[in-house]
C-alpha cells in the first residue's frame, strides 16, 4: 500500500510532466500505468511528443 507522502511525490511528478509538456495530452490512465518507472514515463512522453528519449530524461532528472 502506497503511503500519502509516496502519493504525494507521484502527484508532484505527474504534474511537473505535464507542464514541461503541455502540448501533449497525458490521460491519467496511461500516466498511472507508468508510474514508478522511469523507462515507461519516457516511453510515453517519447510516444507522445517524439522527442528523443535521451532529452526527455535530461528533462526528468531536473524534475526528480
Amino acid at each position: 500500500m502506497a503511503t500519502e507522502a509516496m502519493n504525494e511525490s507521484w502527484r508532484r511528478i505527474r504534474d511537473q510532466i505535464k507542464s514541461i509538456w503541455s502540448d501533449a495530452d497525458f490521460d491519467d490512465k496511461e500516466m498511472k500505468r507508468a508510474r514508478g518507472e522511469m523507462d515507461k514515463i519516457v516511453g510515453l512522453i517519447h510516444d507522445k511528443t517524439g522527442e528523443s528519449p535521451e532529452e526527455i530524461r535530461r528533462k526528468m532528472s531536473a524534475v526528480i
